[in-house]
């Protein structure tokens, strides 16, 4: 579905045009034009790539979908995918159930962007967040704005980046909850349950994030493309930004890790005290029976009697 077709020029908005009209205003000296498409069928694709010559193996991967976050070159252009990721709605006081967790795992979102000296074309599939108020920052910076399709790039992965900082933070706040619940007597067992369907979503979201903040680091330092010109510090500060999360997820990794190991302590201590509970009701009841398997015998003289 066919989001909006903007052409801009010298930092401008000039005009919303129907695709149909993008080969008039594509090959105008300091014009760009910006396509934004929600999941996109292959009849759309095909359409703009017929209009701005996209490479057929970017598209394929685009028409696929379930792509690695990554930052690929053709040419004199690039194609960026990135995973858009909600914050967890687990609950943090209840173990997630199983519908919950799968219900997580199918808001994990992609963005495909195709990036060209005078063109993007960001393609948004399964999320409902749009980017609006990302064309509306372009808008009200028209000095950026002038740097092309590269400021472009950069605010799209910028918003997405930021879009992690309240899942991240969502994770560290539901371990909290999970460690003050760790040495609850015969909370164990539903923690280590807890822990365990939270580290699966922390991986997925690992997955998101790793692999970008390596293919960012390509549009900042050495040989930039040439996109990127004149863009290279807001990358950087993309790519610090990303630093940032992925150490806080190793972080919280390794702190699951921990309560695990913990919660596995408190489950044998548990069973251990079980255990001893009924040692003792057996050597109570030991008593019992040998006094009854003497005095309960039908002795003609009872002994001591």
């Amino acid at each position: 579905m066919l989001v909006n077709c903007v052409v801009y020029e010298n930092g401008s908005k000039l005009a919303d045009i129907p695709v149909s009209d993008i080969s008039e205003y594509v090959s105008m000296p300091g014009c760009f034009i910006w396509v934004a498409l929600h999941d996109a069928t292959k009849e759309e694709l095909v359409e703009l790539q017929a209009e701005f010559d996209l490479h057929p193996l970017a598209v394929e991967d685009a028409q696929n979908g379930h792509q690695r976050p990554k930052v690929e070159e053709y040419g004199d252009s690039l194609f960026v995918v990135l995973h858009l990721l909600d914050a967890p709605k687990a609950p943090p006081t209840d173990p997630a159930p199983e519908s919950e967790r799968r219900r997580a795992e199918a808001r994990l979102g992609e963005l495909d962007i195709f990036v060209g000296r005078n063109y993007v074309v960001s393609v948004r599939n399964r999320s409902e967040h749009g980017f609006v108020e990302v064309r509306e920052r372009c808008q009200r910076e028209p000095d950026l704005l002038r740097n092309g399709p590269g400021f472009v790039l950069y605010a799209l992965m910028d918003a997405v980046v930021d879009r992690y900082f309240p899942a991240i933070d969502a994770f560290e706040d539901e371990l909290e909850v999970i460690e003050e619940k760790i040495f609850t007597k015969g909370k164990a067992r539903e923690s280590l349950q807890h822990l365990y369907a939270m580290k699966q979503r922390l991986t997925v979201f690992k997955h998101a994030v790793a692999p970008l903040l390596e293919a960012t680091s390509k549009l900042h330092g050495g040989r930039v493309p040439q996109i990127c010109v004149g863009s290279q510090e807001y990358f950087r500060d993309v790519m610090d930004h990303l630093s940032r999360i992925n150490g806080t997820i190793d972080s919280v990794r390794d702190t699951i890790g921990t309560a695990i190991h913990a919660n596995l302590s408190m489950v044998t201590i548990e069973d251990g005290e079980v255990t001893k509970r009924l040692a003792a009701w057996a050597a109570i009841f030991a008593v019992c029976t040998a006094f009854a398997g003497i005095w309960g015998m039908n002795f003609e003289h009872m002994p001591e009697l």
